[in-house]
């Protein structure tokens, strides 16, 4: 039986990108099991799809292989890259779009220079067809990574921001908004039990959000709570609505969270 192939892409539904490249994979591998893990990220938002693709992959089982296509240099010099872990296979542009999803694991990674294994002819704007469906295809059929490319020593990585601790705070910012328009920051749930007293607040574009509520339904319609969302981060949400469109909030928004004595 064929590895399960994933798909990440900014192409969205309206056009037939997404279709082709399922087409190319079972052209190669019919019987490749293939999950549509998102086709919605904002047009190049390689940073929106790194968060995804880093969330999303510990789900999957051991073997699968991860296609993530958002490739505002395609055509360019950037490489094209395939990464391989203990449990998973990626292939990507080289940029950067990997790194969240491999920190801390042990990997090889591999240029993608074979073009024996590519879609002829191919061409300069959709790799994701020509050169991505098809390399995970070969793999989700047992071609053995060191066929498919040339190994490299490293790839590119998206420089992490970290939130900052202080005494009694600590400072973060929105990594991610979600289709509900929630707001999911930077700062993990767990520090919250580290940090002193029972009570906390959080301070976003100017507004106070206090107490920690442990699930949607505990705030009243139109209300902003703060809660720790399903990956276990520190979110800001509204009950009913959506917080971003209340609080004027983007991505990279500073956020505080505070121990009220």
């Amino acid at each position: 039986m064929s590895r399960i192939i994933t798909l990440l892409t900014d192409f969205g539904h309206r056009d037939p990108f997404v279709g082709i490249m399922k087409g190319v994979i079972l052209g190669i591998t019919p019987d490749a099991r293939i999950v549509d893990l998102c086709h919605e990220v904002h047009p190049q938002d390689i940073s929106e799809a790194s968060y995804i693709l880093a969330r999303s992959v510990q789900y999957f089982p051991t073997g699968s292989v991860h296609v993530a296509v958002v490739d505002p240099g395609v055509g360019g010099p950037r490489r094209s890259l395939l990464v391989s872990t203990r449990n998973r296979l990626f292939v990507a542009p080289d940029n950067g779009l990997v790194g969240l999803a491999v920190s801390g694991e042990e990997y090889r990674a591999y240029h993608l220079d074979r073009p024996l294994y590519w879609l002829k002819p191919t061409s300069r704007t959709f790799h994701g067809r020509d050169v991505f469906a098809p390399v995970a295809a070969h793999l989700a059929r047992g071609v053995p990574p060191e066929e498919l490319g040339t190994p490299i020593a490293d790839f590119v990585r998206p420089a992490v921001e970290k939130p900052c601790r202080e005494t009694a705070s600590m400072r973060g910012k929105i990594q991610h908004i979600d289709r509900f328009g929630n707001l999911i920051s930077n700062i993990p749930g767990n520090v919250l039990p580290e940090l002193p007293g029972e009570r906390f607040s959080a301070a976003i574009c100017g507004q106070r959000i206090s107490e920690l509520k442990s699930c949607y339904a505990q705030a009243a319609p139109g209300e902003l709570m703060m809660l720790i969302e399903s990956f276990g981060y520190v979110e800001i949400a509204c009950a009913g609505g959506r917080a971003q469109d209340v609080l004027n909030a983007q991505k990279g928004e500073e956020i505080t969270l505070e121990w009220n004595p």
